[in-house]
């Protein structure tokens, strides 16, 4: 450890300096077994990857006081299968999710607007429901994100907002 100038020292001392360790370990190298080659990959049941996925899930529970249900809709269904669309989105530009995927996925299937078509709410029952149970339901997740075509997770949240409802099956792909 280095002394101030002002420090006695005797002239006796063997000062110290630095040294090489004896052996130097080789560069590393990502040889791993599970080391991902490339980009991830793709294909069916594999879902989109993407970094900080979980924040997300904090982004969630800031839209859960303006969701508008109906009978027999759950905030944690609508959360869960609007999640995984969100998630999609945000991978697709390769970064964490951000609070226009949520919008973009909640207003497709029109959980922001209190006057959305009958269609439109009867479709969302039937693939929503019990999308919440965090352990089950996981295949039926995706399907609800592989409907929805990357044409409409490309596009702005005032594009989707001034195209919904008419469009609503365009957007969905339902």
């Amino acid at each position: 450890m280095a002394a101030p100038k002002f420090a006695p020292t005797s002239p006796t001392d063997v000062v110290r300096a630095y040294s090489s360790p004896d052996h130097v370990p080789d560069t590393w190298m990502p040889d791993r077994p599970a080391e991902i080659v490339g980009r991830q990959p793709e294909g069916a049941g594999l879902g989109f990857q993407g970094p900080d996925q979980g924040y997300a899930l904090k982004l969630a529970e800031l839209v859960r006081p303006n969701l508008h249900l109906q009978t027999g809709e759950s905030s944690d269904d609508a959360i869960r299968g609007c999640l995984v669309i969100a998630l999609k989105r945000a991978s697709l530009y390769g970064r964490a999710p951000v609070m226009h995927d949520l919008t973009i996925a909640f207003t497709i299937w029109g959980f922001l607007d209190a006057s959305a078509p009958a269609d439109l709410l009867a479709r969302r029952l039937e693939l929503f429901e019990g999308l919440g149970k965090v352990t089950h339901h996981y295949a039926e997740g995706r399907i609800v994100a592989d409907l929805v075509p990357e044409s409409t997770l490309r596009m702005t949240p005032a594009q989707v907002a001034a195209a919904m409802p008419a469009q609503w099956k365009a957007l969905t792909g339902a």
